[in-house]
């Protein structure tokens, strides 16, 4: 491994990319040392790093399988569990948005099962709560106060994207919601939700 990849800081949020400026061969180098320690979220980081470059779906799938096998325990909730061609989309149209008051909403994402339909196999709900996203997903599966939507077709919380839109004042909440889903309309994703 190289320096930068040893002094690397596994707790940083996704979107701040810790090895970006590695080379692939040194962050791939990273990623089995991280899976060979049980190393959740150093290994995560090396996932979602090779993911934002473009790495290959049977890639990133494989790398997924291998850490979840060796540090399921320590992967942090932020990593989705599955292969997402248009995370890196999804990362940069949420870093798109900021909000300047704190408060006690939280915008949140779900990836949505769309295999049946021709424009899948995924899609993405966009929401608010004052409950924590992994929380207000488990609500929307056993029916509380459920979108249709996520209660029939949620399959996991995405939420590494909209971590900087936590605890945020409602007014911006409902605001970032409802831009967020037309953003993400516009790059080209199945979005529901964003009232």
């Amino acid at each position: 491994m190289t320096r930068q990849a040893r002094g690397f800081d596994a707790t940083l949020p996704p979107a701040a990319r810790p090895l970006a400026m590695l080379r692939t061969s040194d962050v791939a180098l990273h990623f089995r040392a991280a899976v060979d320690s049980g190393a959740g979220a150093a290994g995560a980081h090396c996932i979602h790093e090779l993911w934002m470059r473009g790495e290959f779906a049977a890639n990133i799938e494989a790398a997924l399988a291998a850490l979840w096998q060796r540090a399921a325990a320590s992967i942090p909730e932020w990593l989705p569990m599955r292969y997402i061609d248009w995370l890196p989309r999804l990362y940069e149209v949420a870093l798109s948005f900021s909000a300047k008051r704190r408060g006690r909403c939280n915008v949140y994402l779900v990836l949505l099962d769309y295999e049946d339909r021709t424009r899948g196999p995924y899609g993405v709900y966009v929401g608010i709560s004052q409950y924590p996203p992994a929380q207000r997903f488990d609500q929307h599966k056993a029916g509380i106060r459920a979108a249709g939507s996520v209660l029939r077709r949620g399959l996991e919380v995405l939420t590494g994207p909209t971590l900087h839109l936590q605890n945020i004042a409602r007014a911006e909440g409902l605001r970032i919601e409802t831009q967020l889903a037309d953003a993400l309309r516009d790059a080209g994703l199945l979005v529901e939700g964003g009232h």
